[in-house]
C-alpha cells in the first residue's frame, strides 16, 4: 500500500495526505465526544455528528495546508515537522473551542471534549506520517549498508542525524576511544569500546565504518584504517567541523579516504603576520614556478596581496599553465601585475634584468632538479642547476638589493648519499657563505657607505610532499591502477611526508623569520615506512596484498633494491643544534659552513669542471665541499 502511494506523483501524494488528515479530523470529533459522553452513539441534543465532523474538516484542512504539512516529503520528516503538526492541531482545536463557547446553539456539546479532540488529532495526523515514514524507509533498507561511526563526539552525533534520512545507510552504533563514553547511548544508539572493535564488527555484521575523528588524530586514523581494512570493512572519512566551517567540505561530504588523510601530521595553524611579512605590497619572484612546490607557493602568494608577482620557469608548458591559473585566480579587477618569464636560472643576465626591471623585493627560489636517480645519472646538469643556478640567482638578488631570498631545500641535503642531496647542501652553503660575507662587510664598514640593503638569505629544508611530480605516491597509484606489482626499493626504507599546500605555507612563513644565513627545518611529523604506505594505498584502492600468506591476493609488492644515491631514511638536521622559532612547526638549525673566501675558488673550479663535462672532477669537488658525502654514499651502497 505504502509502496503504491510512493509511486504516485507529488500532487497525488499531497491529495492522499489531505484525505488521510480529513479522515483523522472527522474521526477525532466522533471519538472525542464518544469518550467524553461514554457512548459510541453520543446524545448531542439535536446536533448532527456528520455536520460537526465536516465542520472540523472544513476548518482544519486550510490550517494544515497553511502550516506546510503538505510541502514536507514524508521520507525526511523529523522534529521540525512534528512541531508544525502540533501548531496546526492546536490552532484548529482553539478555533473549535472558540466557536463552541461563542455559539449558543453549541449548548449540549461538552467543551472538555475539545482537549480530547486535540490529543486524538495530534496523534492521528502525526502518527500516520510516522507510520508512513517507517514503512517507506523499511521497504528501502533491504540492501542498506550496516555502518558504525568511529567517534562519539560532536561530528559523529551530527553525522548520525544527517544519515538518519539516508535509505542506503543504517547506523548501528558508535565506537569511541574514550572510556567514559562507552556503555552510554547517543540518539538511542549504543557506544562501544574501540578495544573491542573486531568483536563489534563481527557481531553487528558491520560493512562500513565512518571515521569522525578530529584532524589531530591522524596517527589514530592510520591505525584504525589498517585494523579495519584487514577485516574487510570499508572505511570512509567524515569532514571535521573546522573543514565544514571554513567551507572546504560540506556536511554531506562523507568520502572515501585518501592517502593524504593518513600520512604526515595534523596541519598547524598558519601565523598570518608571518605569511604577509615579505609578501604584502611587495614585488615577488618565484623561480621554478611551474613545479609542484613553486606553483603552490605562487598560488599562496597571490592571496597575500603582493603588488607584483613574477613567475619564472624554463618549461614553456608549465609556465603557460601556472600563468593562466594565476590570472584566473587573481581576476581582472585585482590590480595585481602578473609577469611570466621563460628562462633558466643559469642565465645570469636574464635573472638580473628580471630583478631590476620588476624591482623585486622577495625571491622564492624553487628551481631545481630533484629526482634522485635521474640526477645521479646526469650529474653535470643536476649540479649545474642546483648549485650554480642557486648561486647566480642569489648573486643577482644581492646585486640588485632584493630584501629576502628564500631557498627551497630538502632533507636529502643532510648527510647526503646522492648527487642531488650533495648539490642542495652545497647550494645551502653558498647562501650561508654569502650571508656571512655581507654580515662581516657591514660590521667593518660604515653603514652609510653601503649603498644597497643587504639581502637576507634563508634556507627552508623539508622532506617529501604528497602528490609532487616524481614522488612515490603518484608512482604507486599508477602501478596499482595497472594491477601491480607495486615496486619498492627496500622493505625498511622510510620517508617524511607533508602536503604541498602546507609545505608551501611553511616555506613562506619561515622565509619571513630569517635574519640572514638561517637554515629552517619544518616539522614533518613522524617518518613513514614506505612498505606500509604501499600496503595502505593498496587497501585504499579496494584491493588486497598478494604475498606468501595470501596467494590469492590482488596486488603484489616487489622489492627491487636501493637505487644509486638512495638512502634508507632521511634526516632534517645536521647535528643537534636546533632551536624554536616564532612558529611551532618551524625550527632554526645552526650548521657549519665554509667562509666565502675559501668557498669561492672551489666554486670556480666546479664551474670549470661543469663546462668541461668532467664528471669525475665534479664528484670530487662535491666530496671535498660537502662533508660526509663520499663516505655516506659508500655506506649506503653497502647496505649498512
Amino acid at each position: 500500500m505504502f509502496l503504491l502511494i510512493e509511486r504516485l506523483p507529488r500532487r497525488g501524494k499531497q491529495i492522499v495526505a489531505m484525505i488521510a488528515d480529513a479522515a483523522v479530523l472527522g474521526f477525532s470529533v466522533w471519538a472525542a465526544l464518544a469518550i467524553r459522553l461514554e457512548s459510541p452513539w453520543p446524545d448531542l441534543q439535536g446536533h448532527s455528528m456528520l455536520l460537526l465532523g465536516l465542520g472540523a474538516i472544513v476548518v482544519g484542512l486550510p490550517f494544515c495546508y497553511g502550516f506546510g504539512l503538505y510541502r514536507e516529503i514524508t521520507r525526511y520528516i523529523g522534529i521540525q515537522f512534528a512541531m508544525r503538526v502540533g501548531y496546526a492541531v492546536t490552532v484548529i482545536a482553539l478555533l473549535l473551542a472558540f466557536a463552541a463557547f461563542m455559539n449558543d446553539r453549541a449548548q449540549g456539546l461538552p467543551r472538555s471534549a475539545i482537549l480530547i479532540f486535540w490529543m486524538l488529532a495530534l496523534l492521528g495526523i502525526g502518527g500516520l506520517r510516522g507510520i508512513a515514514r517507517y514503512m517507506i524507509r523499511r521497504g528501502s533498507q533491504g540492501a542498506c549498508s550496516r555502518t558504525l561511526v568511529y567517534g562519539a563526539g560532536d561530528v559523529g552525533a551530527g553525522l548520525v542525524s544527517m544519515l538518519a534520512q539516508d535509505r542506503r545507510t543504517k547506523i548501528v552504533g558508535f565506537i569511541d576511544d574514550e572510556p567514559s563514553r562507552v556503555g552510554s547511548e547517543i540518539r538511542s544508539l549504543p557506544v562501544f569500546s574501540a578495544a573491542n572493535i573486531s568483536d563489534v564488527v563481527r557481531e553487528m555484521r558491520v560493512d562500513t565504518v565512518l571515521l569522525a575523528l578530529p584532524e589531530s588524530s591522524r596517527r589514530r586514523r592510520r591505525e584504525v584504517f589498517q585494523e579495519l581494512t584487514t577485516m574487510g570493512v570499508r572505511v570512509m572519512l567524515v569532514p571535521t567541523l573546522k573543514e565544514i566551517a571554513e567551507g572546504t567540505a560540506q556536511t554531506d561530504a562523507v568520502r572515501v579516504m585518501k592517502i593524504e588523510d593518513l600520512l604526515g601530521r595534523a596541519p598547524v595553524q598558519a601565523v598570518e603576520e608571518l605569511l604577509a611579512r615579505n609578501i604584502s605590497g611587495a614585488n615577488v619572484l618565484v623561480t621554478g614556478a611551474g613545479g609542484s612546490i613553486g606553483s603552490e607557493i605562487a598560488r599562496q602568494i597571490l592571496l597575500l596581496g603582493p603588488r607584483r608577482l613574477v613567475v619564472l620557469d624554463n618549461c614553456e608548458f608549465n609556465l603557460y599553465t601556472v600563468e593562466n591559473e594565476l590570472r584566473r585566480l587573481a581576476g581582472t579587477s585585482s590590480g595585481l601585475q602578473i609577469t611570466a618569464v621563460l628562462g633558466s636560472v643559469l642565465d645570469r643576465v636574464r635573472l638580473e634584468r628580471v630583478m631590476l626591471e620588476n624591482t623585486i623585493d622577495t625571491v622564492f627560489h624553487a628551481a631545481a632538479y630533484k629526482h634522485v636517480p635521474i640526477v645521479e645519472a646526469n650529474e653535470i646538469e643536476g649540479v649545474s642547476v642546483n648549485v650554480l643556478g642557486t648561486l647566480r640567482a642569489a648573486q643577482a638578488a644581492r646585486r640588485h638589493g632584493v630584501s629576502s631570498f628564500v631557498l627551497v631545500s630538502t632533507d636529502k641535503a643532510v648527510r647526503p648519499t646522492s648527487v642531488m642531496g650533495a648539490s642542495k647542501r652545497l647550494a645551502e652553503k653558498c647562501l650561508q657563505a654569502l650571508s656571512d660575507s655581507d654580515s662581516r662587510l657591514k660590521a667593518s664598514t660604515n653603514e652609510r657607505a653601503v649603498s644597497k640593503r643587504p639581502t637576507r638569505f634563508t634556507m627552508v629544508r623539508f622532506g617529501n610532499v604528497l602528490g609532487s611530480s616524481g614522488s612515490v605516491v603518484p608512482h604507486f597509484t599508477d602501478q596499482i591502477r595497472r594491477g601491480g606489482p607495486v615496486t619498492l626499493t627496500h622493505p625498511d626504507i622510510t620517508r617524511y611526508f607533508m602536503t604541498i599546500p602546507e609545505a608551501s605555507s611553511l616555506v613562506i612563513q619561515a622565509g619571513a623569520m630569517g635574519n640572514g644565513g638561517d637554515v629552517f627545518v619544518l616539522d614533518m611529523g613522524e617518518p613513514i615506512r614506505i612498505i606500509d604506505l604501499a600496503r595502505t594505498m593498496i587497501r585504499l584502492a579496494g584491493y588486497s596484498e598478494k604475498d606468501a600468506d595470501q596467494p590469492d591476493g590482488d596486488i603484489e609488492i616487489q622489492i627491487t633494491g636501493l637505487r644509486p644515491g638512495e638512502k634508507l631514511y632521511e634526516e632534517l638536521v645536521i647535528g643537534d643544534n636546533c632551536g624554536p622559532t616564532e612558529h611551532v612547526a618551524i625550527m632554526r638549525a645552526s650548521e657549519r659552513f665554509m667562509p666565502w673566501e675559501e668557498l669561492e675558488s672551489s666554486l670556480e673550479a666546479l664551474e670549470a669542471a661543469i663546462d668541461q663535462h668532467d664528471v669525475v672532477r665534479v664528484r670530487s669537488i662535491l666530496k671535498h665541499l660537502v662533508s660526509g658525502y663520499g663516505s655516506q654514499a659508500r655506506s649506503n651502497q653497502s647496505g649498512t
